[in-house]
């Protein structure tokens, strides 16, 4: 039988206890256990950025991340971007320039770009895709995705 623990933490702006095995991925916690299903399963490896999300405001690939390693950080996922009913500047700049697709690539996108913004408000287009280059996506070539981004650092 696994060694289970208790898991406290900060999950978009609400605190959080979740008994996890020690051998469970953030990733896992996240949809399996919290129902977070925003949180996408790609490679399992931590090379599609699927699984991005943002610990302690800095881009991680949830994937590898250890659960317990969360304790009592800040977590945000793609659930806790929009507030209320009101859709976080960088979602709608996305679905105005058509920036989603399939959609799958489209949380840890988002969480890459919000974590480049929080460090750099103003970033270059070069630094826009470093940014992101973590993060791939197979429909939209990420020229919309670079275009709304920009959108949002342009404003204040």
């Amino acid at each position: 039988m696994a060694r289970t623990y208790q898991l406290q933490m900060n999950l978009n702006g609400e605190d959080v206890e979740v008994e996890v095995e020690a051998s469970a991925t953030l990733a896992y916690v996240l949809r399996e256990q919290l129902g977070l299903t925003g949180t996408k399963i790609g490679c399992e490896e931590g090379e599609c950025g699927a699984c991005t999300v943002l610990v302690d405001g800095q881009a991680i690939n949830s994937c590898l991340y250890p659960a317990m390693k969360a304790a009592g950080r800040r977590i945000l996922t793609v659930e806790g971007l929009a507030q209320k009913d009101k859709l976080h500047p960088l979602q709608r700049a996305f679905i105005e320039h058509g920036a989603v697709q399939c959609g799958y690539c489209t949380p840890g996108v988002l969480l890459s770009a919000v974590a480049l913004l929080g460090q750099n408000p103003h970033p270059s287009e070069a630094e826009i895709r470093r940014a992101i280059s973590g993060n791939l996506c197979r429909c939209t070539g990420y020229i919309k995705i670079v275009r709304a981004i920009q959108e949002v650092s342009q404003t204040d």
